[in-house]
């Protein structure tokens, strides 16, 4: 018989793992299949208590089970919605096509540390890579985007 968490910790471990979770499937995965990634993903820590509470990296382990999750789901979806015009403040409107033509492991990289504000470590400890990896992600990501928005910087 299955022995599921005691309801408090599972608790406390959900509130602290669930954002930064959320943040990472939704920039690898897109709004709709990273929201249902992390559910799934929260499931599976509920359900897999005695593997998760034993892991080195819990939120990593999390986010490699949701990436799975979300990578056998079949249905077309946008990997980004478009923002409508009226929005109080309006992105760039090539944003979001940009952003799709990233590789799974730039678009993550450049939407938590730009978007989100995560530092490159915080990232690495997230997605279960090296702080430098994360960095040449995140590096060659901004330098795609620039280019595919035509944004030059001077340095």
């Amino acid at each position: 018989m299955q022995e599921y968490p005691n309801v408090e910790v599972f608790t406390t471990f959900a509130r602290d793992v669930e954002p930064k979770l959320r943040c990472a499937l939704v920039a690898a995965c897109g709004p709709d299949r990273g929201l249902e990634a992390t559910e799934d993903a929260l499931v599976f820590a509920w359900e897999h208590w005695d593997k998760i509470q034993t892991a080195s990296n819990p939120a990593g382990y999390l986010y490699r089970v949701g990436r799975r999750k979300a990578s056998r789901v079949r249905r077309p979806l946008p990997l980004f919605r478009d923002v409508p015009s009226s929005s109080p403040d309006p992105p760039e409107p090539g944003l979001a096509p940009a952003l799709a033509h990233l590789s799974r492991q730039q678009r993550t990289a450049v939407v938590l540390i730009d978007g989100f504000g995560f530092t490159h470590q915080e990232v690495a400890d997230l997605v279960g890579i090296g702080r430098s990896t994360v960095q040449k992600h995140h590096e060659r990501g901004l330098e795609k985007l620039r280019r595919e928005l035509g944004v030059n910087v001077d340095v």
